[in-house]
This record gives C-alpha cells, sequence and structure tokens, in this order.
C-alpha cells in the first residue's frame, strides 16, 4: 500500500471522500497507490467531472481488471452522476471503491447543506478533505456554502477563516472519521496545520498532493 493511503488507513471496501481542496486529486492519488494491491474502482453520489486517463464504464466490469476504472452514468453539463448499480455492487467488483460524495466548485473550504454529502452505505473510513489555502481568507471568498459556514465556526461571512473556525465546523458536522488537510506548502502553512490539528482534537494527515508529501499530526 502506498504512503498517503496507508496514512489514512484505507481499507478494502468502500471509502466516502467529502469536503474541498483536493478531494478529485486525493481519490486519483490513492487510486495510484491502491492499484498495486487491488482492483479499483472509483465513482461518485453526486457530480463529478469526467477522470483524465481513466476508463469509464456504465456497469461493474464484468471480467478481470488491472488499471483503475471509473463506475457512473453521463448526465447533462458533461459530467458524470452516480451508477444505477449499489455501491455494494461495485464493492462486489473491486477490492478498493473511492466515491467522490460531494461537490465544493473548486473552493478550498465548505459547509455541508442538509441533503449533503451523500455518503454511500457501509463507507469505511469517510474522509474529509481541508484545503489550507483557504485559511486567513474571507468566509465569503473561500468557502462553498458560506453562511452555513459562518454559522457553525461562529463568525461574519467577511472574517478571516482562521484554521480553529474550520476545525469547529468539521466538529459541529461530525460526518468524517478522518481528516486530510490539503494545500500544506509553506512554513506559515505547516504551523497553520498544527492549530487545525490541536483545534480538532484528533489525528490529521496534512500536506500537498502537489508535493507527494504528507505527515501526521
Amino acid at each position: 500500500m502506498g504512503q498517503l493511503a496507508s496514512a489514512l488507513d484505507i481499507r478494502p471496501g468502500i471509502t466516502a471522500i467529502i469536503g474541498s481542496g483536493g478531494k478529485t486529486t486525493l481519490i486519483h492519488t490513492l487510486a495510484r497507490e491502491l492499484s498495486r494491491q487491488g482492483r479499483v474502482i472509483l465513482s461518485t453520489s453526486t457530480k463529478i467531472f469526467p477522470p483524465e486517463g481513466i476508463r469509464i464504464l456504465s456497469a461493474p466490469p464484468e471480467d478481470g481488471f488491472c488499471a483503475p476504472v471509473c463506475v457512473a452514468l453521463p448526465c447533462p453539463g458533461g459530467k458524470l452522476t452516480a451508477p444505477a448499480c449499489s455501491f455494494a455492487a461495485l464493492a462486489d467488483r473491486a477490492d478498493y471503491v473511492l466515491v467522490e460524495a460531494d461537490g465544493s466548485r473548486g473552493l478550498p473550504l465548505k459547509a455541508h447543506a442538509p441533503h449533503e454529502p451523500v455518503i454511500p452505505p457501509n463507507s469505511n473510513p469517510v474522509i474529509c478533505v481541508v484545503g489550507a489555502a483557504g485559511f486567513y481568507h474571507p468566509a465569503d471568498q473561500v468557502c462553498h456554502r458560506p453562511e452555513v459556514f459562518a454559522r457553525l465556526a461562529g463568525m461574519k461571512l467577511s472574517d478571516p477563516v482562521t484554521p480553529c473556525h474550520a476545525a469547529q465546523v468539521i466538529r459541529a458536522e461530525r460526518l468524517a472519521g478522518r481528516v486530510f488537510l490539503n494545500q500544506v506548502e509553506s512554513a506559515q502553512d505547516q504551523a497553520a496545520a498544527r492549530a487545525f490539528a490541536a483545534a480538532l482534537g484528533q489525528p490529521v494527515i496534512a500536506g500537498s498532493l502537489h508535493k507527494g508529501v504528507y505527515s501526521c499530526l
């Protein structure tokens, strides 16, 4: 198993990935690592752009496969949406199923509306991705669903988001058992990561998907 998959304790079965600031890149990184150990299927419970360089199928593959595949259905706007089969059916055909379970409109931070995330049954683990690039910028500029984020964090929309604010939102939502803090690129980011982990009160995997460097805080 690869470095990041091991750090996040990815297990055979369904893994749901939520949040913002690098979900898609995380899924592709995990798919590459996990494909050395077994069969990997990517999918979504909402809508995603078609992944580059990965074969897209409308149903689970019938025969053996080595490279990761994506099982999803086309929808308007050039995106893909959830497959017609259950995610359990995908898990029957693969060792690892990686599901992108919400959207963030490309922003580094987010809070969730009542109808999201759409986490498949029996997902273990659920990983929340957080983008450190959103720290110290006004919530209404860097957050998807900024009104919800500000309410949960106890802040104004125009206030800069601190690592403690982001941790407060995750604690309030209680959606994920594991947290990956992405976009930790500089010494300032590393200090923010330590403050975020301390405020969250649980282990955090922090690092940079761009650089391929990670650590457990």
